[in-house]
């Protein structure tokens, strides 16, 4: 599973930006793919893919892509060469702002670390040898949180099963020595087997019952003023109303009163 996204770089020009193509593996964090460009364009994205599935020595065909609802994540020639080397397309769920974590997270990794440029990039070729430093950085030297503080790089090649294996005896060791110094447990060292996107978490479905909560709350007691008012000082609609409700032998209800059921329901 790949995820990928476009961010701008500061050209020397106000109001005009080189573009960051990004493509990173979910699993094991690894940049796999990048390139600057001075145009945003689904040609180049679907370019840059072919290239990423060529040096990764990797067949096309069974891949997951994620992307966001961006121009050049769902353009013509994107969707057509995804699906002429049989890509899984998958993308970001209307309105949820949050579904391609990967990427904006390496995004911000890349414009908040130290040696970012405080100036605007001179040209594409400057933008492009600094991308390149921190590239290699990311990979082969930055341990990364999400996986346990092993580098992506290690991670990819399936070596961070033995490195954190080894962490753990170094753990032990040090607790058994100086065992004053833990309370509780030493520090997790398990490597991480299942990732996902955007996972479900417990503390987002509470709060979305306690929302859905307070709707109700509100209404039944927008429902409660309402009826007061109306027993309190009827108007001439309400005794219209209820006239007519008599002559009839059906019961009329009255449209504040059916909107009120209205927002119960659906509440």
């Amino acid at each position: 599973v790949w995820s990928w996204d476009i961010t701008y770089l500061k050209s020397p020009i106000r109001g005009v930006f080189f573009y960051l193509y990004m493509i990173v593996d979910v699993w094991s964090r690894k940049v796999v793919g990048w390139e600057v460009y001075d145009a945003e364009s689904s040609e180049l994205a679907a370019a840059l893919f072919e290239e990423t599935c060529i040096i990764m020595r990797l067949e096309p065909r069974g891949i997951v892509l994620h992307a966001d609802n961006g121009g050049p994540m769902k353009g013509s020639t994107m969707a057509t060469t995804l699906e002429r080397l049989g890509v899984l397309a998958s993308y970001s769920r209307p309105r949820v702002s949050d579904d391609n974590p990967y990427s904006e997270a390496l995004f911000r990794t890349l414009k908040y670390c130290p040696e970012y440029p405080t100036k605007p990039f001179v040209d594409v070729a400057d933008a492009r040898t600094w991308v390149l430093r921190f590239v290699t950085w990311y990979n082969g030297t930055h341990l990364h949180s999400g996986v346990r503080f092993v580098t992506p790089n290690a991670r990819h090649a399936g070596k961070d099963v033995l490195i954190l294996a080894e962490r753990v005896k170094v753990y032990e060791a040090a607790r058994a020595k100086n065992p004053a110094r833990w309370t509780m447990s030493t520090r997790n060292w398990t490597p991480v087997d299942e990732v996902y996107l955007n996972p479900d978490k417990p503390q987002s479905k509470l709060r979305n019952a306690h929302a859905l909560k307070r709707v109700v709350k509100h209404v039944a007691k927008e429902n409660t003023l309402a009826d007061r008012g109306s027993r309190a000082a009827p108007s001439a609609t309400h005794t219209l109303t209820s006239k007519r409700a008599t002559e009839s032998s059906a019961p009329r209800v009255t449209p504040s009163a059916q909107l009120r059921q209205e927002r119960v329901a659906a509440a």
